[in-house]
């Protein structure tokens, strides 16, 4: 809770005010009953109606300065709660993005989704109710009591009996109903992570006809839910009726002993109805203080929740950055020596990679060099760990043992920015961001021009689709390139990272939605490319990888093949394996229907 009270610091003023304008606001609050009873002893007893109407206007007059009081509570209340609030979403959505995939693998995108919405609003919602009604409740169960003592002893007594038995009553169900409600808020978390799926893989589970399987399953998550629900509800529910028994009973035990004191003349009648007000008065305000110790545990339960995304630290590490922005000789300490070679543009020197939580390496004993200049291509089986090779280089992953080295330069001892300013990345999924074709080709280059653009979207075989879009450049991608299919979809987000022109270009699978002729075109077209890029292609397609400088084969994460096509189609099984199942029975099929 520490961090929260962090980003109250710009709000120091709006978090004094706030309660100060409420504990004004129930100090009026507290003078009420005592005018009621100068209005019935004084002014209904000797029939002075001019003195109950200067009464009645004083009640007003505390009415409309309570109100002001109020509102400007709960303004400068608001203020610092939402200024919080906003706060922790900025430096929250600040820290996640210095996350890096490995956190993001472990936390689930569904989980920081929560974080950054419903919890940040519950924090908020608790700052606001604390900074209003924290001290004000209290003061006024307190207050009323003390008020009581005032008028008459032996009456006051009652409340000494009440507020114990109020408390129990309200902070015992409370009690109760805390762990409940974090049993919600994680059922409520499991419903929310199964619509997300849904959503994002609507298209798989339509396709695979798995519409009430899912059904069954988001209704079996949402009866779990609705059942906690309504048995916490009706835990909470047992509070008014409890709460009503006590203070009726308190009342009618008030009313016996006030009609007592009032029959031997030590108090007035007045000054019973004021008692019975104060009594009112802590009813209510220990139902709101009880309902504000619940939000306050589910605020406290939200921040715990945020904390411990804040407290995770990025497994990639920007070791090569220190103030002056400059290497620092014990931070790359522990990186294997090696002297730069001319002409490697990336080297893997027996690196292993194991995914956090796994038991098993991903990766074994991976070992080559690429070139400058040269194109490789990485092919394998599903699961063959294709794709946790190439995001070594760009260290969105950290290999775990083993040292990646760009340029001759291990690539932890590079600055991030500097290191992913040498590659471009085409994932195997492609994402478009919603906005214009200009604006999304200009994410690795801020400032490129729109000749720089047609020239990229020209080699990844877009251009004559851009053209055809109304506005060209100026078309507007809705999120995700839904607007678009998935080959436009794909030569895009290759166009995208050719507009940077980068050293080191990989491309994850990212041409599979595209025809051979198609991917053919521009497999050549980025051959014809300026300049020494270092090509990485990654697929499962032999004809995407064949004509390549040199072929990585993987299987299980391990390397069981380096070579051209021809000499692993000659000394490694496990690529003529995959080469066999996608050629030769085209060729055998071809040959038949030749013979017919």
């Amino acid at each position: 809770m520490r961090k929260l009270l962090g980003y109250l610091k710009d709000y120091k003023k709006e978090s004094i005010l706030g309660p100060l304008f409420k504990l004004l606001e129930a100090s009026f609050e507290l003078i009420v009953p005592l005018v009621m009873a100068a209005i019935i002893d004084t002014g209904v007893e000797n029939g002075d109606k001019p003195y109950i109407m200067k009464m009645c206007l004083v009640l007003v007059l505390l009415a409309v300065i309570g109100l002001t009081c109020s509102v400007t509570a709960q303004y400068f209340a608001a203020k610092a709660a939402v200024g919080c609030a906003t706060g922790l979403r900025h430096a929250l959505f600040a820290h996640i993005e210095s996350l890096s995939f490995a956190e993001m693998d472990q936390v689930g995108t569904s989980t920081l989704i929560t974080r950054m919405t419903s919890d940040i609003n519950q924090v908020q919602n608790g700052v606001n109710l604390v900074l209003r009604l924290f001290l004000r409740s209290p003061f006024i169960v307190f207050g009323a009591m003390i008020m009581a003592f005032t008028i008459d002893v032996k009456a006051a007594l009652v409340f000494v009996v009440t507020i114990p038995l109020l408390s129990v009553v309200v902070f015992g169900i409370m009690l109760v109903s805390i762990p409940l409600y974090r049993k919600v808020q994680a059922a409520l978390d499991q419903v929310l992570g199964i619509t997300r799926e849904n959503l994002t893989g609507s298209r798989v589970i339509r396709a695979f006809n798995k519409e009430q399987d899912e059904i069954g399953k988001f209704h079996e998550s949402n009866e779990t839910l609705t059942k906690i629900q309504i048995y916490v509800g009706k835990i909470s529910a047992l509070m008014n009726p409890f709460t009503y028994i006590v203070i009726n009973g308190a009342i009618v035990a008030l009313l016996w002993t006030g009609a007592l004191r009032v029959d031997g003349g030590y108090i007035t009648q007045g000054e019973v109805v004021a008692l019975v007000n104060y009594m009112s008065q802590i009813l209510v305000e220990l139902v709101k203080l009880a309902n504000l110790i619940i939000n306050i545990n589910k605020s406290v339960a939200c921040m715990h929740r945020i904390e411990n995304v804040l407290a995770m630290e990025p497994s990639i590490k920007d070791l090569a950055k220190n103030q002056g922005g400059e290497i620092r000789n014990d931070e790359i300490a522990s990186v294997p020596d090696g002297e730069p070679q001319a002409g490697k543009a990336v080297e893997f020197s027996h690196v292993g990679l194991i995914y956090g939580g796994a038991g098993e390496e991903a990766l074994t004993d991976i070992d080559f060099a690429a070139e400058r200049g040269e194109t490789i291509g990485i092919i394998g089986g599903t699961g063959s760990g294709k794709s946790s090779v190439v995001n070594l280089i760009g260290r969105f992953y950290e290999a775990t043992s083993g040292c990646v080295r760009v340029d001759g330069r291990a690539a932890d001892s590079y600055t991030l920015e500097e290191l992913r300013e040498k590659v471009g990345i085409v994932p195997q999924k492609a994402v478009l961001f919603k906005g214009t074709i200009r604006e999304n080709m200009r994410w690795g280059k801020p400032d490129a021009t729109d000749e720089e653009i047609m020239e990229a979207l020209q080699t990844a075989q877009a251009k004559e689709f851009v053209l055809a879009k109304d506005g060209v450049l100026d078309y507007e991608i809705e999120q995700g390139g839904k607007n678009l299919s998935g080959g436009q979809r794909q030569r895009l987000t290759i166009a995208r990272a050719l507009v940077k022109k980068p050293e080191i270009l990989i491309m994850d699978d990212s041409a599979s939605a595209l025809d051979f002729a198609t991917d053919a075109a521009l497999r050549a077209a980025i051959a014809e490319m300026e300049g020494q890029m270092t090509t990485f292609i990654v697929s499962q397609r032999a004809a995407s990888i064949m004509y390549a400088d040199k072929i990585v084969v993987l299987d299980d994460g391990r390397i069981v093949g380096i070579g051209t096509h021809d000499e692993l189609l000659a000394g490694c099984e496990v690529y003529k394996e995959i080469y066999d199942s996608q050629f030769r029975k085209t060729e055998t099929k071809n040959a038949g229907a030749a013979g017919v």
